[in-house]
């Protein structure tokens, strides 16, 4: 089968099951839920074989007109090698206009993304597991539901776009920690439901002890649970996050097209990501 017999068509909510399929085959944890949350806050295609099979998906969810991932990169076992990867990419840039990208790359799909222009900014890993009750840090607290444009705002800095609608929906379904000083929302951090367990992030701060502090609190409030934590190397936690009984559970490629130039006196840095997906 070539990839001429492929139709690229808008993915709506008529498609989830069968990528949920797909995100199974790759090996991916993804809940009906987690994949109808990306959905949600995205646009994007799907490929249809000639008898209606789903059998690539690809993602753009848009962050303002500065930013956008792509994301959920699927294509079937069986049609690999055919050049169904760079139609799906080709589709998700031109959704996403001129707006500048990112995506999180495995090392199969590293080559693609290379020739299309993306360059890599660091490495992702993710960390999970079950681990040991913790005594609930001092200084973090509950976030108010007035909190929201402090966090917005702080995740603006540190991510550098504007991630509203991102952080919305996590309010919705989750929960929010924030460290306060002088009344001000100092770094937050994001906990929900996802995949085997719950995901801690995003957690944005001005100082790694923070963002050691509000992952702390949440794992005091979880003891036993399984929870997740995908971070990046040069935000240093991993060594933390190990010592805390996480396992290093794989991880991927940090890429952006154009490159990314934050400034160097931004009031706030990530050192967790809502998941690979999102940032």
């Amino acid at each position: 089968m070539q990839t001429s017999q492929v139709d690229l068509v808008t993915f709506g909510p008529e498609h989830l099951g069968a990528a949920i399929n797909l995100s199974r085959q790759a090996g991916w944890p993804h809940r009906p839920e987690d994949w109808a949350m990306v959905l949600s806050l995205s646009s994007g295609v799907v490929a249809l074989e000639d008898k209606g099979r789903v059998v690539g998906t690809v993602l753009v969810t848009p962050y303002g007109d500065n930013c956008a991932t792509i994301n959920m990169v699927i294509v079937d076992e069986a049609m690999r090698g055919r050049g169904l990867g760079r139609k799906l990419m080709d589709c998700a840039m031109t959704i996403a206009g001129n707006r500048p990208l990112r995506l999180v790359a495995t090392s199969d799909g590293l080559p693609l993304y290379e020739k299309l222009g993306f360059r890599e900014t660091g490495s992702v890993l993710q960390y999970q597991g079950s681990v040991p009750a913790i005594d609930r840090p001092d200084g973090v607290v509950p976030a108010k539901q007035d909190d929201l444009a402090d966090i917005v705002a702080l995740d603006r800095a540190a991510f550098g776009a504007e991630r509203r609608s991102l952080l919305e929906f996590i309010a919705k379904v989750g929960q929010f920690a924030v460290i306060r000083q002088a009344g001000e929302v100092r770094g937050f951090a994001a906990l929900r439901t996802f995949g085997r367990g719950e995901v801690i992030g995003p957690v944005a701060a001005a100082h790694a002890s923070d963002a050691r502090a509000l992952i702390s609190f949440f794992i005091a409030s979880r003891p036993g649970a399984f929870l997740r934590i995908d971070t990046t190397a040069d935000a240093g936690l991993a060594p933390w996050l190990a010592e805390r009984g996480f396992a290093h559970a794989g991880g991927g490629i940090a890429m952006a097209k154009p490159q990314i130039h934050h400034l160097a006196d931004r009031a706030a840095a990530t050192f967790a990501l809502a998941n690979q997906a999102l940032g």
